[in-house]
């Protein structure tokens, strides 16, 4: 059987926007990247100091509250590093430096959608390295308050299954379950726009949060309507950007995961307090290297195992 491949890009590509928490400009340039070079931030632009470069990795992860936080012993160096991550995760790039002269990763439209875009207008590159796959060996579990969050062995690939439910009649209770490989995460999941409720605003803009948010990044909901003009891009958009946020968190994992992913009410601190449990227990996962996942499901789908509801909202 024919050994998979790392991937890089063919060339670098360039993304221009705001951070949707920080209101301030970025630029932020994908670069190709040797075999076995993973996923790097490089941080430019630093005040009194020289650019500084961490790992996308879980050992990085600062701070989950709203989005993820990478950082070092210095302090945090990129915020909202998930829609990124999960463009390069979905589309199978091992491979990458991800040069941002801000603090914050651009928010775009709120989606994953213009990274994969300019991800896919420069090509990827096929190296003469195999693939190290994080192979998961037995089930790890963590409860936190009322979200549940685990990952299961999966010899097929990865998978995510999630479930979200707010008390809310334009959202309540959505399902969501699919093999990420890059054709679904382009069609089933890219496109999936961030969330919030127009009653947190002032909240989140006294705390600092939001202030580069609006209507062209972040898809609204009032108490009865949603305020974009153009509306949902999905009927199920809100637990789509659920599955993005999880595909970005857990490419910290230091490689394509072979593994089940299942979240009920989850965010970004489930996402990494699963991956930490994960990792930290050596027994439940081990380096894979050129291995071929089996063939899987293609399609998104309801899932059918998630764990049950639970009624409080979480947000």
């Amino acid at each position: 059987m024919k050994a998979a491949g790392q991937t890089t890009l063919r060339s670098h590509t360039t993304l221009l926007g705001v951070g949707v928490h920080s209101g301030l400009p970025v630029t932020l340039t994908i670069h190709p990247a040797d075999a076995g070079t993973g996923l790097r931030f490089i941080r430019t632009r630093i005040d009194g100091h020289q650019c500084r470069e961490i790992p996308a990795q879980m050992e990085a992860v600062t701070a989950t509250e709203f989005a993820t936080v990478l950082g070092d012993a210095n302090g945090p160096l990129v915020s909202t590093s998930e829609h990124v991550l999960a463009a390069l995760s979905g589309l199978g790039v091992d491979n990458a430096v991800i040069e941002i002269d801000g603090p914050e990763a651009p928010i775009m439209d709120g989606s994953a959608a213009p990274f994969v875009a300019a991800i896919d207008q420069v090509g990827l590159e096929r190296l003469n390295a195999p693939r190290r796959f994080v192979k998961v060996l037995k089930p790890v579990r963590v409860a936190i308050g009322d979200a549940f969050g685990e990952i299961l062995p999966n010899p097929r690939g990865f998978r995510v299954e999630a479930e979200v439910s707010f008390n809310h009649d334009l959202i309540g209770r959505q399902s969501l379950a699919l093999d990420v490989k890059p054709e679904t995460f382009r069609r089933e999941i890219a496109r999936a726009r961030t969330f919030g409720f127009m009653r947190d605003v002032t909240t989140l803009w006294s705390s600092g949060y939001a202030l580069g948010a609006s209507l062209e990044n972040t898809l609204v909901i009032t108490d009865d309507r949603i305020l974009n003009p153009e509306g949902a891009r999905f009927s199920d958009e809100f637990v789509r950007h659920k599955v993005l946020d999880a595909i970005g968190d857990l490419a910290l994992a230091g490689g394509p995961l072979l593994g089940t992913y299942r979240s009920v009410r989850g965010g970004h601190k489930l996402n990494h307090a699963v991956l930490c449990a994960l990792v930290s227990n050596p027994g439940a996962w081990t380096w894979s290297e050129g291995e071929l996942p089996r063939p899987a499901r293609g399609h998104a789908e309801l899932a059918a195992r998630i764990a049950p509801v639970f009624s409080p909202e979480i947000s």
